[in-house]
């Protein structure tokens, strides 16, 4: 492994600016819910040679015991996965982070549980919409504490936040035999627009199209493919994700939902219900008769080869397999009592299994569901259009904006309907912020971990499985799950997580 790395080496030793400095790091122990874990850490590593924003930094976690050359489940210091996680919820900058506890779930994070488990951690800090201006807004997967800085430039609209991941993941090569961790066993996971980072991540390795913003902030010209990429809820494939919204929940008129705003006291949770005007339903139905020809367009097949599709009523087979997908859901919380057990502070009130109205129980088998019901237990979150919004308001309009214009739209729909004076973001950057579009067309992850609460309602449960379907019909690796009764939400099952990760790095 030693002459392995000796190109590496001797490339990295001439005058190199994005060279590791291992002698810069110092042993930290950290501690989270009563546990504690010491390691090497090297903080505040700019990765890229002309960054554009001070997020743009990246935190490395060693476990301390590769120092004396020892061992954690099977790992060693050159064999260990290399653990990318992300901060990024909502499109808002997504700053490095530490190990430590995770307000919402009560547990270590991510990167504590992956130190314990041997992983070499690097988090990376990343540009997001907001990116140049400070903001008070909180959204799932997101760093709690953090509101930015305000240097008056608008320099994290897309597609910086995948442009800044894969200059970390190019960093971390840059500096193979450096950096300890297996550079082959490279590992992204997000949550919600995290999430969908991650799968960006995993679906877009060495595409040419991402090389101009990389050499615009001067990464490291390295390869940024990735082994393996863990999804919690994915917010992606955005231009179609109105549609899909509306043909899943174009039934209910009225949502709720809650928004979060950080404050010096932590989060303040904002309650908002409404319900739709007759406008807005109007646009819905329409977004409901637009969705049948793009899903059918993607030619869907199940497991067993059979095609996956919806006639004009938006009936048919790929609806009955969303709906096969939340009944193993149940029965496996039926069987187990997995979030009843172990996850009942994160789970959706009134979603315990045996009495949940929506479906129907034969002794110790769900054996049916009602689609209607579900869908008015869970109930509608956003109005529509859910996400390319016609006023130009939404997190995702910020997202396709850029240094001159705050937001655009990015469907030909919502510039249609549009109620402003409007843009429309161009062709290719939509593109590049959709995963399903690089699907086995770019150097793509073989490896994949997709988890959407079934009580999850930030997007149609269609956007995650049309993922999941789009990877498996390519031959990739899919472990999909949609957990019982847990709204939008992850990192919730770490030990899974990492238990994953073993079978597929062993």
């Amino acid at each position: 492994m030693k002459q392995d790395y000796k190109e590496y080496e001797e490339k990295i030793k001439m005058n190199d600016n994005l060279k590791f400095d291992a002698e810069r790091g110092e042993t930290r122990t950290y501690e989270a819910a009563g546990k504690k874990i010491t390691c090497r850490a090297y903080l505040g590593i700019v990765y890229c040679e002309r960054p554009a924003d001070p997020v743009q930094k990246l935190n490395i976690f060693v476990p301390e015991v590769y120092d004396r050359g020892g061992m954690i489940s099977g790992y060693t210091k050159l064999t260990a996965p290399i653990f990318v996680p992300n901060t990024v919820g909502g499109y808002l900058p997504g700053p490095a982070e530490e190990p430590g506890l995770n307000i919402r779930t009560g547990m270590p994070n991510s990167i504590f549980a992956a130190l314990e488990h041997g992983c070499v951690v690097v988090s990376g800090g990343v540009r997001g919409r907001t990116s140049g201006m400070k903001s008070t807004e909180f959204f799932e997967g997101g760093k709690v504490d953090d509101t930015g800085q305000d240097n008056g430039k608008m320099v994290g609209k897309a597609p910086a936040l995948i442009v800044d991941m894969k200059a970390v993941i190019r960093y971390i090569r840059h500096n193979r035999g450096l950096i300890p961790g297996n550079t082959e066993r490279i590992i992204t996971s997000g949550t919600s627009a995290g999430g969908a980072l991650s799968a960006l991540a995993g679906a877009t390795g060495n595409s040419r199209d991402y090389v101009p913003y990389l050499k615009e902030i001067g990464a490291a010209d390295e390869r940024d493919d990735v082994f393996a990429a863990n999804c919690y809820c994915p917010i992606h494939n955005l231009e179609n994700s109105d549609s899909a919204y509306e043909w899943q929940f174009g039934d209910i008129r009225d949502y709720c939902r809650t928004r979060h705003k950080k404050t010096e006291h932590g989060i303040v949770r904002i309650q908002e219900d409404g319900t739709m005007t007759d406008r807005q339903m109007e646009l819905s139905g329409k977004l409901q008769k637009l969705f049948p020809a793009y899903l059918n367009s993607l030619k869907l097949k199940d497991e067993n080869g059979n095609s996956l599709n919806l006639d004009e009523n938006g009936e048919g087979s790929f609806l009955e397999y969303i709906k096969g997908e939340i009944l193993k859901s149940a029965g496996r919380e039926l069987a187990f009592h997995e979030t009843a057990n172990h996850l009942s502070g994160l789970s959706a009130p009134g979603s315990a299994v045996n009495t949940f109205p929506a479906l129907k129980i034969l002794g110790e088998r769900v054996v049916g569901l009602d689609w209607k019901a579900y869908m008015k237990e869970i109930t509608r979150m956003k109005p529509a259009p859910a996400f390319d919004a016609t006023d130009l308001k939404s997190p995702e309009n910020e997202e396709f904006g850029s240094m001159d214009m705050e937001a655009r739209h990015f469907s030909e729909f919502s510039m249609e309907y549009t109620e402003t004076e409007a843009e429309m973001a161009p062709e290719q950057l939509i593109r590049m912020l959709n995963p399903t579009k690089y699907i086995g067309k770019a150097d793509t992850a073989k490896h994949w971990r997709i988890r959407h609460g079934s009580f999850d309602r930030d997007t149609s449960f269609a956007i995650p499985v049309i993922l999941a379907l789009l990877l498996k019909n390519k031959g990739y690796d899919v472990d999909f799950l949609l957990p019982w009764g847990l709204p939008h939400s992850g990192d919730y099952d770490l030990q899974e997580l990492f238990t994953w990760i073993d079978t597929i790095c062993r």
